[in-house]
């Protein structure tokens, strides 16, 4: 049986002694949001993981989701749990006291986030996606929507979701056909169908608030002419009670690979009454909130499920003797040696041990500048985490979910022929951890968002800014005794960034295909940059503490050795995209459609 346990030491780690968390409690709103209170936040927060959601997560794959007379039924125990979760304030974690949320930073739900997906992928869409739409409401939601339905989404007692996919739009949302016709009091009676739509019908919450988007009669084409709504599963009542039925029904649930605990449904909409949130024609401007969280959320299942992939592995590895280690027997009195001693096994949960942590440094520090972009009293602060959390989403979106899908397919391998097995854990993870590169706007959408969007966006400004912050950090530790290795390392990785950077600029104006052929390789070349400007800070510091006396000399040493790792073993991997990106789009434009 697989088991969990909420990586607390490294997630202090990071948040005290990298990132300074001790700043958030400076910033307007967040003054009780102190070291210790986090702390102790997210203890409590392990601990419903572990002991609460973790157990159900197996069982909840092997029962899936039910489609009964038009309702979904969501495993055994899932719904218990939600109450428990919802009654502890989990659902409003980072949510506006305003509205009856907890009021923490975002960066605290971050790192909550890894840890429910670790414990219950499935889990985690629930309360995940009604999160998306709160985030939406708060920003573009009028105060009258706001009152009427934040305080039910944000205590858990209401779910939420976002329908935006129909089948035969897909990602291209501009020629949607839902439409929404002014039914002469404010409110819109909207008619279409929406697919795969996550959490989009349950037994968790009394109430279900879809946010939909729709096109007005007057719509302009293309994505100018949409406009969201909020459309729930049953009208409330003047009391807040939810009352009839709106014209919200189930099609059917998608039988999937993965995630199969959370229901992911066709829904038809048949003049549902619903809402506007925000302005006419202006749905996609509201909708890329909770789109650009999602995004991020779904990052962290990448972060969540290599996490406990690795955390399998590891302890098969010690645990399964077989063969005898090259050098010599390491158990003599046993009879053969734990295949950790296997120089390719270690290779291979190193691999993942480093991502994983330099990913999750990674990570939280996006959060902790969603948090600064959000709160800081000077503009100019806000503006740089603006730039720098709108570059790396993509980013963390499509670099943490492709390598935790390696990853856990590395975990997979560890075990064997017992990876292969349902009851050992690993084959789910795997199962689970594929969709995370699909759903949210795919890798290769979120590459194209990078290269053509990100880059160009204020004359380049976004990334000069982060190509500033990590020449800084390389250029000061290339100063530091222990630490010029990895500076040297990272700063040429860095020269291979910036030079494919230029690359694109100056192809991309005369042949947009360069752009668009080379930019999955510059999204992983940038994730390798990104993850190996954290694991430079990472060292750093673990350095600075071992030389001062302070801090686990051992969990500090271990720090640098994998520091050392990522750069020598992982990092050089940067070389190979450069290259890829330099042989342009000709080797794959130059065949003709029916030649492949």
């Amino acid at each position: 049986m697989p088991a969990y346990k909420a990586p607390l030491d490294d997630i202090r780690f990071l948040l005290h002694d990298v990132h300074d968390v001790a700043q958030l409690a400076a910033l307007p709103g967040f003054e009780d949001a102190t070291p210790d209170m986090i702390d102790a936040v997210l203890v409590e927060g392990a601990k419903i993981c572990e002991e609460v959601l973790f157990p159900i997560n197996q069982s909840g794959d092997t029962e899936g989701v039910k489609y009964e007379n038009g309702e979904v039924r969501t495993p055994s125990g899932f719904k218990e749990a939600y109450t428990q979760y919802a009654a502890g304030g989990w659902t409003g974690v980072a949510a506006d006291a305003k509205y009856g949320g907890q009021g923490l930073p975002e960066s605290v739900r971050f790192v909550m986030e890894e840890m429910l997906c670790s414990s219950n992928l499935s889990f985690s869409m629930y309360p995940g996606l009604t999160h998306g739409a709160v985030s939406a409401l708060l920003s573009h939601g009028s105060d009258e929507l706001k009152d009427r339905f934040l305080p039910k989404l944000i205590d858990g007692t209401w779910g939420g979701t976002m329908c935006l996919t129909e089948a035969h739009s897909g990602t291209d949302l501009g020629i949607i056909s839902t439409k929404a016709i002014p039914a002469g009091d404010g409110a819109y009676k909207i008619t279409g169908s929406k697919i795969f739509i996550s959490a989009g019908d349950h037994d968790l919450t009394e109430n279900i608030v879809h946010l939909v988007l729709a096109k007005l009669p007057d719509a302009p084409g293309g994505t100018k002419g949409i406009s969201l709504f909020l459309v729930p599963k049953y009208l409330p009542k003047e009391d807040g009670t939810p009352g009839t039925r709106n014209g919200v029904t189930v099609g059917s649930i998608e039988h999937k690979m993965g995630i199969k605990a959370s229901a992911t449904c066709v829904l038809n909409f048949e003049d549902a009454t619903g809402w506007m949130v925000g302005e006419p024609h202006k749905g996609m401007r509201a909708m890329f909130v909770m789109m650009n969280g999602a995004r991020l959320a779904v990052g962290l299942q990448g972060l969540g499920l290599s996490e406990v992939a690795y955390q399998n592995a590891l302890s098969y590895a010690k645990d399964r003797l077989q063969g005898r280690s090259l050098t010599g027997p390491k158990n003599p009195s046993g009879p053969a040696d734990s295949i950790l001693v296997h120089p390719d096994v270690r290779k291979g949960l190193l691999r993942i041990k480093a991502f994983n942590e330099g990913m999750r440094s990674l990570a939280y520090w996006v959060g902790i500048r969603i948090d600064l972009e959000h709160r800081h009293a000077d503009a100019a602060v806000r503006e740089a985490a603006e730039d720098l959390v709108a570059l790396m989403t993509p980013v963390i979106k499509a670099f943490l979910t492709d390598k935790g899908f390696d990853n856990t397919n590395i975990a997979l391998q560890t075990l064997g022929g017992h990876g292969y097995i349902k009851e050992y854990g690993i084959e789910q993870y795997v199962r689970d951890a594929r969709i995370a590169q699909i759903y949210e706007g795919t890798n290769a959408v979120q590459a194209l968002d990078l290269v053509g969007r990100k880059l160009p966006m204020e004359g380049g400004r976004l990334v000069r800014r982060f190509f500033e912050l990590v020449k800084g950090d390389v250029d000061a530790a290339a100063q530091v005794d222990g630490l010029e290795e990895f500076a040297k390392a990272l700063g040429g990785s860095l020269y291979q960034l910036q030079k494919a950077t230029m690359l694109l600029a100056e192809k991309g104006f005369a042949n947009p295909d360069e752009v668009g052929a080379a930019a999955t390789e510059y999204l992983h070349l940038m994730g390798y940059v990104a993850v190996g400007w954290q694991w430079l800070r990472m060292a750093t510091v673990a350095q600075q503490q071992l030389a001062a006396g302070k801090g686990d000399k051992r969990f500090l040493e271990a720090k640098l050795k994998t520091a050392r790792f990522y750069f020598g073993r992982l990092l050089p991997e940067a070389a190979t995209l450069l290259a890829a990106i330099q042989a342009g789009s000709a080797p794959i434009m130059a065949f003709a459609d029916d030649e492949f």
